[in-house]
Formats: C-alpha cells, sequence, structure tokens
C-alpha cells in the first residue's frame, strides 16, 4: 500500500508518496490545482503503480481549496481521507526541529494516515453540502446585517440619539424607511407634517399617523445631535440602513430556499422545543449522517462542546471549559437552540434552574444545557423518530 499525503493550497499543492512503513517511494513535488496539475498528480501516481487501489490518498480539510481536488480523485475512484488539521498538527509537534514547509506538511499528513491516529473529516453527499452551504451563507449574512446595524445606532447617538426611543425596533420596516429618506433632526424639521405624515403611515399601512410624525419632528427639534459633518452622517445612515434593508430580503431568500431543501429530508429534529426550521436545518447540515458518530459523545466532540480535560497525578482541575475545537457552525446553532430550548423545554428549563441554583453562571449553565440538549438531537436524529418530552414520576 502507498500512502499520498497533499498540502493544499489555493493554487498549488504539494504531494508526497510514501509506503506502509514510512519510506519516501517518490519526494514531494508540486501541482496546480487545475486540470493540467491534477494530470501530473495522476501522471506521478501511476509511475509508481497502475493500480488505484494500491493507494490512500490524505488531505486536510483546508478552508474550501481542498473540495475541487477530493471531488476529482472521487471521480477517478481513488481512496481519499480527508482530515481536520488539527490532528496532523499534533504529530507535527512531536518533531524536535521545527520545520514549516509544504514538503514536510504533506509528509507529516501521509504519517498521520501511516499510524492510524485519525478520524475522517465528515464528506456530505450533494443534498447535505447544498444546504449546509445555505445554512452557512445565512449565518455569515446575519453577522454581517447586525454589524451594519451596530454602526447605525453608533450613528445615531451622535446625530439623532432621541430616535432610538421613537421606535421599538430601529430596523422594522418604518424605521428603516424613514432612515434611508429622512435620517438627521434637519432633514425632520424641513419635511412637511404633511409629507412625513404620508410617509409613515404608508409604510406602516396605517399604524402611523400624524400623532406620530408630530413626535418625530418633536424629537427632531429638541435634539441634542451633533450638526458638525451632519451630511456626511446622513449619507453614512443612509447607505448602511439601506444595506441592511437589502441584507434582510436576502435573508428570506435563502429562508425559502433553506425550507424547501431541508422538507427532502426525513429529519424529527425540530419537534424538540426551540428548534426551528432554521436551526434545524444548520444542525441537521453540519451534522449529516448520524451513525458516523458511535455516541452522543462523539458528537459533543465533533461540535466542540465537549469539556477539556487538565489532570496530573494528583491535581485535577474542576474548572473546565468547552474544547471549542470541532464545527463552530454546529457549536453556533446547538448552543442558540439551547437558550430557546431552555425556556420551551419542561425538564431542559428544570436542569437550567437546578445549574443557577447550584450557583453556576447563566453561561456556563446554558453550556451545561448545551450539552444536554446534544444528546437529545442525538437520539432523535439516531432513533428517526419525533421528541417527545418524558414525564418525571
Amino acid at each position: 500500500m502507498f500512502i499520498v499525503g497533499i498540502d493544499i493550497a489555493k493554487f498549488n499543492h504539494e504531494a508526497i508518496i510514501i509506503d506502509s512503513k514510512g519510506k519516501i517511494i517518490r519526494k514531494a513535488f508540486p501541482f496546480k490545482n487545475t486540470s493540467e496539475g491534477f494530470e501530473i498528480l495522476l501522471s506521478e501516481l501511476s509511475s509508481v503503480s497502475d493500480n488505484i487501489s494500491d493507494f490512500t490518498i490524505a488531505m486536510e480539510s483546508t478552508s474550501h481549496y481542498w473540495i475541487l481536488l477530493y471531488s476529482a480523485l472521487l471521480r477517478n475512484d481513488f481512496n481519499v481521507i480527508v482530515i481536520n488539521p488539527i490532528q496532523s498538527d499534533a504529530l507535527r509537534n512531536l518533531y524536535i526541529r521545527q520545520i514549516k514547509s509544504d514538503a514536510h506538511d504533506c509528509y507529516v499528513i501521509a504519517e498521520v494516515i501511516r499510524f492510524g491516529h485519525y478520524s475522517e473529516q465528515p464528506i456530505q453527499s450533494t443534498e447535505y453540502y447544498g444546504l449546509r452551504e445555505l445554512c452557512r451563507e445565512r449565518t455569515f449574512i446575519v453577522d454581517m446585517c447586525a454589524d451594519l446595524k451596530k454602526k447605525v445606532i453608533a450613528l445615531l447617538d451622535q446625530v439623532f440619539p432621541e430616535y432610538q426611543s421613537l421606535f421599538s425596533d430601529i430596523f422594522g420596516f418604518t424605521s428603516t424607511e424613514l432612515l434611508i429618506n429622512c435620517c438627521t433632526p434637519e432633514d425632520l424639521i424641513n419635511i412637511s407634517l404633511e409629507d412625513l405624515t404620508k410617509l409613515i403611515s404608508t409604510v406602516s399601512k396605517n399604524k402611523f399617523r400624524e400623532a406620530k410624525a408630530k413626535e418625530i419632528k418633536e424629537a427632531a427639534r429638541t435634539s441634542l445631535g451633533i450638526t458638525l459633518g451632519a451630511n456626511s452622517f446622513k449619507m453614512l445612515i443612509k447607505q448602511h440602513t439601506e444595506h441592511v434593508k437589502f441584507m434582510k430580503k436576502q435573508i428570506e431568500e435563502i429562508d425559502e430556499k433553506i425550507f424547501e431543501l431541508f422538507s427532502n429530508f426525513e429529519c424529527y429534529i425540530t419537534t424538540i422545543p426551540g428548534i426551528g426550521p432554521v436551526l434545524g436545518a444548520t444542525i441537521f447540515s453540519e451534522i449529516g449522517d448520524i451513525s458516523r458518530f458511535a455516541s452522543s459523545s462523539k458528537l459533543a466532540a465533533f461540535a466542540g462542546i465537549d469539556p477539556t480535560i487538565k489532570q496530573s497525578g494528583e491535581y485535577s482541575s474542576t474548572k473546565n471549559h468547552m474544547s471549542k475545537r470541532g464545527s463552530p457552525y454546529l457549536r453556533r446553532a446547538i448552543w442558540q437552540a439551547a437558550i430557546r430550548a431552555a425556556m420551551y423545554e419542561p425538564n431542559l428549563k428544570e436542569f437550567l434552574a437546578k445549574k443557577k441554583f447550584e450557583g453556576k453562571p447563566y453561561m456556563n449553565s446554558i453550556g451545561h444545557v448545551t450539552r444536554k440538549l446534544t444528546n437529545i438531537i442525538y437520539a432523535v436524529m439516531r432513533d428517526n423518530k419525533p421528541y417527545y418530552t418524558p414525564i418525571r414520576t
């Protein structure tokens, strides 16, 4: 058997071929991340053996750069193993000499496979992959939208600090249109009461009328906001708010597609209180085939919500934290679900109260709920049955 270790990069990969005893059969050689580069790799492999089954090819899941090569190798029926970079780092640190080069890295990757101390990164089917990418993109856009909202609020704090008291949701439909059209006290003072009333009543479908328009104009008239650079503030608030409005529409479109794809799977994860379609789709797509995990502890480790262990001799730490070494997307989704589930699922709600009664801080208590919720998620996906709330006697 021959092991091919490949160090992945954006434009150029590096590969090495060793045998089952660790002897280097083919020194490290580069090849481009193109079809021509792939032909070079195939040529190098065929010079060692014409039998595809003689090779085990290993690579790290480096960003998204590995996916093209991985797909091409699968189409050619190669046995491909994808590992987490954390696993190769552990072996790399065993070497006394601190070497960091592509040639050395691909050798370390091959050695990880030869020693057999690794767990494969999950490779999802096309259906899983598409759903997962949508969920990850949604998270990305939501985070960008939140950042822009913070910028708008920071700008309003300077130019119109009273504005936040006028609406319960600054980024609701009415407030959004108002910020796009008239966001400074000067704008609101200059616009006629009739035009302002028409603007807010149209957007709010007559929820806000003349009385609200008068309240807005009075707040603008008595505002303590700065007037220095008002035009610049106006432009920034308008642009940021338009971006927020656009991204909210994008999120709605992504949500529709997520619902469509998620409905094609027979999954009962949304029967767990606190887990809606979006969180459910995120958790489901990140986990993939639940049979890959032998226990809920394995799933917790994959999500990075397993506790760290610090023990030496007679010492054993009592203050252990989440390892946070697994999938950040899965960890975040389960954490968000735990916060909601602790409000609606009776047993988890009781469990949270118990941890808080023990004197644990809220975030620490939610961490315990997250771990318990992971057990529930694992059981529901393993059994492929709807969740029911156990009744305590």
